[in-house]
């Protein structure tokens, strides 16, 4: 097979945050693939360009179809917002190999890292993820709620700061409510949270608060949402969490 795909992250919105990698491989392309508002972030680079935008909610489609064009002999880019390998479109590129045809196999298939959501928010208050962390998505579309209370607690368990994706839309406004409700009950009410709005844009936002005065209403699926650790700590304006369990 003579075609290509590679799988990109235009990272979490400011320009200059999408990598050289990225650009390159966007400037190689002779389709692109995608959401349509991630779409619109790439701006016209050939007019002998194909662009092919779809809806939020049908990655697996998206992902056939960017590999039957790139089976078909084209130079196939599918552009992920932030970085393409944190729930995004990387897995489902591969998760359609696997269950698809054969020959998809053998195609040159690449990802290229980007900035996701969590490092541009973690950035906007200073270094919140300088401990150990994870990320956690909120939605259930993919996964069974109770498997999320499950990794929550575990996560709080173990004290980890947590990165929450998709915390709140339309179809799920509860959700992070009882995501800070059963949070509650296993950390302090002390413990710093921070919701990041539209993290590496000129439009950012910030709200620092705490886990007992947390309001899960604050959010909206650009908010990005970050929960401390217990060694989490604000100085000055700036929080962090420091690389040591020793307090200095």
């Amino acid at each position: 097979m003579t075609g290509s795909l590679v799988v990109v992250g235009t990272g979490p919105g400011k320009a200059d945050l999408m990598t050289p990698a990225t650009r390159a491989a966007l400037n190689r392309a002779t389709d692109l693939v995608g959401y349509g508002p991630y779409l619109d972030r790439v701006p016209a680079i050939r007019a002998d360009q194909c662009r092919h935008a779809s809806d939020n909610r049908v990655e697996l489609d998206r992902a056939r179809h960017a590999l039957e064009l790139a089976a078909a002999g084209r130079q196939v880019v599918v552009v992920s917002g932030g970085d393409p390998g944190v729930f995004a479109m990387a897995a489902a590129v591969f998760e359609a190999v696997e269950a698809g045809d054969p020959a998809w196999r053998t195609l040159d298939i690449k990802v290229e890292p980007g900035v996701t959501a969590m490092l541009a928010a973690a950035a906007e208050v200073g270094a919140p993820l300088g401990g150990d962390f994870c990320a956690i998505s909120l939605s259930d579309n993919l996964k069974g709620w109770t498997t999320i209370e499950r990794r929550l607690a575990a996560a709080a368990e173990g004290d980890f700061v947590i990165a929450l994706y998709n915390p709140a839309s339309k179809a799920r406004p509860h959700q992070l409510g009882q995501a800070f409700d059963l949070l509650r009950k296993l950390k302090d009410a002390a413990t710093p949270v921070l919701f990041v709005r539209a993290a590496g844009t000129a439009e950012a936002k910030v709200v620092a608060t705490t886990l007992g005065a947390a309001d899960a209403s604050v959010a909206d699926m650009r908010t990005l949402v970050i929960i401390g650790a217990s060694t989490t700590r604000q100085v000055g304006r700036w929080i962090y969490t420091p690389r040591s369990e020793r307090r200095t």
